[in-house]
């Protein structure tokens, strides 16, 4: 089967059937491109996941564009950015166009408060497991939570975080 092709369904049924954003997407796509299609090994997922995290947009089309570059460069981000994108586009389009018929409906509503739920469990997955990717121990548990609460209890700015981190990574490894 054409690569492009492939790809581009591979990750726009990703997109289609994932809620809860770019996160949520993580299990989905390691199992996908990972464990069935064998396009990227592990360490390359979380390589790619730590540098998508780390640019700016949205995480779960910097995973999908990293991952497409990776198979076949320009081309191949292309076509596995759409497959991403391309769902969420067209839902959203959608919901726009019908959103005043039933945005008062209490039995959509209540089906919004029962998806929340799945989704922060579908985003607590990938960090749990992201964590035992990175090798995080009782040792080292704590940088991950300074940093969120930094972010959260001190304002600092998570740009600040990132360069602490790139520098303190670099130490780290030169010693």
């Amino acid at each position: 089967m054409n690569i492009y092709w492939d790809s581009f369904k591979t990750f726009f049924h990703i997109g289609i059937f994932t809620l809860g954003g770019g996160y949520a997407m993580i299990p989905l796509i390691e199992e996908e491109v990972v464990n069935k299609k064998k396009w990227v090994t592990k360490d390359d997922m979380l390589d790619l996941i730590a540098i998508a995290q780390s640019c700016p947009g949205v995480f779960a089309i910097n995973i999908a564009t990293f991952i497409g570059y990776k198979l076949r460069k320009t081309r191949g981000a292309i076509c596995t950015t759409l497959g991403t994108a391309l769902p969420s586009f067209l839902i959203i389009l959608a919901i726009a166009m019908f959103f005043s018929q039933f945005k008062d409906n209490k039995v959509v509503a209540a089906m919004f408060r029962g998806i929340r739920p799945a989704v922060v469990a579908l985003i607590a997955v990938p960090t749990f497991r992201l964590g035992q990717r990175a090798k995080l121990n009782r040792y080292t548990i704590w940088i991950p939570i300074a940093c969120a609460l930094a972010i959260w209890a001190l304002g600092v700015s998570p740009i600040y975080i990132i360069m602490i981190a790139a520098v303190g990574g670099y130490i780290y490894g030169r010693l």
